[in-house]
């Protein structure tokens, strides 16, 4: 997966600010930076009904390839890099790497991203996931959450992980729980939605304390 960087803590080597997504493999899947060449695929997924039955809703669902493909395509290009101050992330996209779930290695399953690093602080923020719909409740998410948490924890070196979710999302609140994560509470009217509503997002956290019981679970869920 990464470099092990096992046991870290305040005072150790400093958490690094990752200015790119770097390539990452599982056992299943392999991770590599968004790239332009991605955004059809991924602008199939923003077209799935499923993705916004279940509380993503920070956008509107496109109704025509087009549309979802110039979403896609300004999403890539307005991702900044980070910026160590809590802004910016490393945007990945995420591929099969064997033949797996009736599906051939290299189809694009999801995204997922790293950011709003804070490096004195040892903060980052793992979010900003989405996945095709025929790769849910299957090994994909915990699978990518132990590919980038072991990324975070022991070859960044950071303490904390956030993940969050809009507090509609319910499906992504019950998997976030099943990672292992804290629910560390709700922040009331923290985001606008593109329908004028606002969200009140659920905020999860892993530490560095917890990651080695949290790493566990997530292996014996693929095993």
């Amino acid at each position: 997966m990464s470099t092990v960087r096992p046991g870290a803590r305040v005072g150790d080597v400093p958490a690094q600010l990752p200015l790119t997504a770097a390539e990452l493999t599982g056992p299943h899947l392999r991770l590599g930076p968004l790239t332009e060449a991605d955004c059809p695929d991924l602008a199939r997924v923003l077209m799935q009904p499923e993705v916004y039955a279940h509380g993503y809703v920070m956008h509107e669902r496109p109704t025509t390839y087009e549309a979802a493909l110039a979403m896609a395509l300004a999403g890539y290009a307005q991702a900044a890099p980070p910026n160590g101050l809590g802004h910016g992330r490393t945007v990945y996209a995420i591929r099969l790497a064997v033949d797996a779930l009736r599906a051939p290695a290299g189809t694009f399953v999801g995204t997922s991203s790293l950011g709003d690093f804070v490096p004195e602080r040892e903060s980052a923020h793992l979010g900003w996931t989405l996945y095709d719909s025929r790769f849910w409740s299957t090994f994909v998410n915990p699978e990518a959450k132990l590919v980038l948490l072991t990324h975070a924890f022991e070859t960044l070196g950071y303490g904390r992980v956030k993940i969050q979710t809009d507090i509609l999302n319910t499906r992504s609140q019950a998997a976030i729980a099943k990672l292992g994560a804290v629910r560390e509470g709700v922040l009331r009217r923290d985001v606008p939605r593109y329908d004028g509503t606002w969200r009140d997002t659920v905020v999860f956290g892993i530490t560095v304390d917890d990651w080695p019981s949290v790493k566990r679970g997530l292996q014996a869920r693929l095993a």
